[in-house]
């Protein structure tokens, strides 16, 4: 059985680092149990030369799977183990463009993007044969993507990504970023500004963008699609139509506001209350056989809860051990961890 080493990537996020090989070990589980037919056995901790790695063996990994590992969310570079040498291994990613695109917006209260990539990860491997995965014919929607970094995470695999964002300013800071972002790379695009309407009442303003990573691609229609709605969340039905998604992902924020106009309550900042609500609506918008990744504060509503709610929503929470050990600290007002559920 062959063993593998693969060499964790340096995060400039110090406190997520301390956490950063257990979460990949369990990312390489998820992997594993859905993507890979159980073909990784024995992953653990291990130093060579005094450097920490991740470790796992198998006699089964095909070319195809080492394209699945090769976008792991931590992953830096990946080797195999020949007695006391290491091999590299050339790891051909998803990526279509420059990691800028991801890390180039810096602002205050921004999701760790090894984390985003992460949770998109494990919730793709739950929903998406490998082949469908590798295939950039996926759709996401963010359903409070802030500023994007899960948009701009599904971009950089070729998918087509959806967003909404109830803050204006996120939204018009996004579509901003986004369109000069394509210029400077010089990109053929076609960007769209249009409001939502539904029933002749107004849901929200919508920026879409339609580019392509080459002009080759571009020649051919092989279009990629990001799009921001500025609405409230509770509102995503009325955007985007029943079974649209493959997957559903989001960081849920603390202290944002979201009420469905509807609704005679008040607004309310309490996410607890706003994923009760929120839940039902983002499960509607799935497809059968999608997932919906979700990560949350423990300090504002307990894993149980969370749970529950999704399963009244109709979804199957993936309860096998490594689903149970994302928990981590993000700083001493904030502990960290995701769910996945599946919609049957």
């Amino acid at each position: 059985m062959q063993q593998y080493a693969m060499l964790i990537s340096p995060s400039a996020n110090r406190v997520y680092a301390r956490t950063a090989a257990r979460m990949a070990a369990n990312e390489i589980r998820v992997f594993s149990a859905h993507a890979l037919d159980g073909a990784i056995e024995d992953v653990e901790e291990a130093a060579f030369g005094g450097v920490p790695y991740l470790t796992f063996r198998s006699d089964s990994l095909s070319a195809r799977d080492l394209r699945l590992l090769a976008n792991l969310s931590s992953l830096f570079a990946l080797f195999a183990v020949r007695g006391t040498m290491l091999e590299p291994i050339a790891v051909e990613r998803l990526d279509r463009y420059d990691d800028d695109l991801i890390t180039i917006l810096k602002y205050v209260g921004k999701t760790n993007e090894q984390f985003t990539k992460l949770l998109l990860n494990v919730t793709a491997a739950v929903a998406l044969d490998p082949d469908r995965l590798l295939s950039g014919d996926v759709t996401v929607l963010d359903p409070m993507c802030g500023r994007g970094t899960s948009l701009n995470q599904a971009a950089m695999y070729g998918w087509d990504a959806f967003g909404v964002e109830v803050d204006k300013r996120d939204f018009e800071a996004y579509s901003a970023f986004v369109q000069r972002w394509l210029k400077d790379k010089r990109l053929k695009h076609h960007a769209v500004q249009s409001r939502v309407k539904r029933e002749g009442r107004g849901v929200g303003q919508r920026t879409r963008v339609e580019f392509a990573a080459t002009k080759e691609r571009h020649r051919a229609g092989d279009l990629q699609v990001v799009e921001i709605v500025n609405a409230d969340t509770l509102r995503s039905g009325e955007v985007f139509r029943k079974g649209a998604f493959d997957l559903i992902v989001t960081d849920a924020p603390y202290g944002v506001q979201h009420a469905a106009v509807k609704d005679t309550r008040a607004l309310t900042r309490k996410p607890t209350e706003v994923l009760e609500a929120a839940i039902p609506v983002w499960a509607d918008l799935l497809r059968r056989g999608g997932a919906m990744g979700l990560s949350w504060n423990l300090y504002t509503t307990a894993r149980a809860d969370l749970a529950a709610m999704l399963e009244e929503a109709g979804l199957e929470v993936m309860a096998s051990g490594p689903f149970h050990d994302f928990e981590h600290r993000v700083d001493q007002a904030i502990n960290r961890d995701l769910i996945v559920a599946r919609k049957p």
